[in-house]
């Protein structure tokens, strides 16, 4: 061996070592505005909590309506959708948050409606494919903590309902690599670019968390109203028919979730002043009389100083009742291919 030999073997370069994992947390929501009504406070606290947080929405919401009538005109139904883009950017900055994404759907309009058929929309778009989309971007972020709707989407709205679909799946799927492997590296197994080339690993979140209002917090809200002598909003139409009343009843039972459900209460009200801010930036959105904004913040101090979820699965173990979404996680490492290991399959799997 040569002394030039000698000096190139000691002077080649050490490949970097990974950077440290940050924990995470993935929010996933429908449209612009659904992520401040029901994780905005969450979302601050683990900003301040020094946690990185990514925002995904499915859609741009451009078949929303416009609350504001001086900008209720055509050509602002036109670009909606370019409108809540930038609505949404002033949430984020409100509550701290400098990752997000969009999943790349129309939006859905509601059920029946001709918007509900159009072949962009979320609603009509392949399941599996969507799942991809999100799988991707679980693989890319690598989240811990991954939050959505119930099977209702909340309220029924179709896109909710899709986005709580296609979350399951992606907190079921981005771990095997036997799914969407063209996004994975060859050396994870998988059949896409190298991972120098931005090939992917697969990832394991370990938890996956449903937004929920607890009943007792709409009881509340209807009772306050009802004293000020206002129709609640969770009151079915005095001219509504048996049957419109039952279909009613029966919606609003799976809206409402019985607070010894509730799995995980975390406390926002250090960040109400940050989520009043975000939520009136969704200008178009957001009206004075709106049922999340109606009573001002002091409401909000008395109702919602908490957000709560149930906790639809976790891969490690956590406290039936929890105060933080990361319960169970702190002071520990996730593996190379997150909450457990998968051990990458050869290349030239099935793809699925």
């Amino acid at each position: 061996m040569t002394e030039t030999d000698t000096e190139t073997e000691t002077d080649a370069p050490t490949p970097p070592r990974p950077a440290p994992h940050v924990p995470t947390l993935m929010t996933v929501h429908a449209h612009p505005d659904d992520e401040t009504i029901g994780t905005g406070g969450t979302m601050a606290k683990a900003v301040r909590d020094g946690r990185r947080v990514v925002l995904v929405t499915c859609t741009r919401g451009e078949m929303g309506e416009i609350v504001v009538p001086d900008m209720d005109t055509p050509d602002n139904h036109r670009r909606l959708g370019e409108i809540r883009a930038g609505e949404l950017e002033g949430a984020m900055a409100a509550l701290g948050v400098t990752e997000w994404e969009n999943l790349g759907y129309r939006d859905s309009d509601m059920m029946g409606r001709s918007g509900n058929q159009d072949a962009r929309c979320f609603w009509q778009a392949d399941l599996d494919e969507a799942i991809g989309r999100l799988v991707f971007l679980v693989r890319t972020y690598r989240p811990d903590v991954i939050t959505t709707y119930n099977d209702f989407g909340g309220y029924g709205h179709p896109d909710h309902i899709r986005t709580h679909l296609v979350a399951v799946g992606a907190f079921a799927r981005a771990g095997d690599p036997s799914w969407y492997p063209q996004q994975l590296a060859p050396e994870h197994g998988g059949t896409g670019v190298p991972e120098a080339d931005g090939g992917l690993a697969p990832w394991t979140p370990a938890k996956l968390y449903e937004q929920a209002i607890p009943a007792s917090v709409r009881q509340g809200m209807a009772e306050r109203m009802e004293a000020l002598g206002e129709r609640s909003w969770w009151s079915p139409p005095d001219d509504a028919t048996p049957e419109q009343v039952a279909e009613f009843e029966a919606n609003a039972a799976r809206m409402l979730v019985p607070d010894e459900l509730i799995t995980t209460r975390v406390d926002i009200a250090d960040a109400l002043d940050q989520r009043w801010d975000a939520i009136k930036a969704h200008v178009t959105q957001i009206s004075d009389d709106n049922p999340f904004v109606r009573f001002g913040k002091d409401a909000w101090a008395e109702y919602w100083h908490h957000e709560a979820y149930v906790r639809r699965e976790s891969r490690v173990l956590a406290p039936d009742q929890e105060a933080d979404l990361f319960d169970g996680l702190d002071g520990r490492e996730p593996g190379p291919y997150g909450w457990t290991d998968p051990a990458p399959v050869a290349t030239g799997t099935t793809a699925r």
